[in-house]
């Protein structure tokens, strides 16, 4: 089996992914990123995922993006209850560059040339490093600044979620028996993993399971 890195960050989105790598028959690796998010639940729930579908190892980073703040996630700014027009506050610069970053390394390490994510351009945030234009740039990138991609294979960035909806999401993980109650997608969950139903991120996950016509397993405060 080739090894691959995946990105987990406890949500359901990376959550499918994860099961995309291993049915494509990857030995997975999964990598999660404590950055000074507002609460730590999500990464409780990434160890979850990652065993649910036996990952080879499980690895949390620290980061701190805290210390620089400018976002609602890693900063003293209120976390809103519905999007608005824009890139909203709880964009976190540079997150997912920084994140790919990693797995980057950490796939160099390991003689691995594939990486996967969980960034999705349709029923999201408005962030703009989850744009297929990003992905396909970071891909060029990584082949020009690694040993990997001078002297080796070459390095892939998978995104396969990057082009479906919120519900499309739910029947592909439901497919691959992704257990969504396991996943914790709220900003502002508490300790426990308890979303708060009413951010952007809870509200796009229960459009996604409507949609989909699947009973939400979220659980909720």
């Amino acid at each position: 089996m080739k090894n691959a890195v995946v990105l987990v960050s406890g949500g359901m989105d990376s959550a499918v992914v994860l099961a995309i790598a291993r049915e494509r028959g990857f030995a997975v690796h999964a990598l999660s990123v404590r950055y000074g998010q507002r609460h730590t639940s999500e990464l409780d729930a990434a160890a979850r995922v990652a065993g649910q579908f036996g990952a080879v190892a499980h690895k949390t980073v620290d980061v701190d993006l805290r210390s620089i703040g400018g976002s609602a996630l890693t900063d003293d700014i209120e976390v809103p209850e519905a999007g608005g027009a824009g890139i909203p506050v709880t964009y976190v610069p540079a997150r997912n560059t920084i994140m790919l970053s990693i797995a980057l390394g950490w796939a160099e390490v390991l003689g691995a040339a594939d990486i996967f994510c969980g960034v999705n351009a349709v029923d999201y945030s408005g962030y703009p490093d989850c744009r297929p234009e990003f992905i396909a740039a970071y891909e060029r990138l990584a082949n020009l600044a690694t040993k990997a991609g001078v002297e080796g294979a070459g390095i892939r960035i998978h995104a396969p979620l990057i082009e479906l909806g919120k519900a499309d999401i739910v029947r592909e993980g439901l497919r691959l028996g992704v257990d969504f109650g396991l996943t914790v997608s709220c900003y502002r969950a508490d300790p426990q993993g308890l979303a708060c139903g009413h951010c952007d991120a809870c509200r796009l996950r229960a459009a996604g399971f409507a949609d989909a016509g699947v009973a939400d397993p979220t659980h909720y405060a």
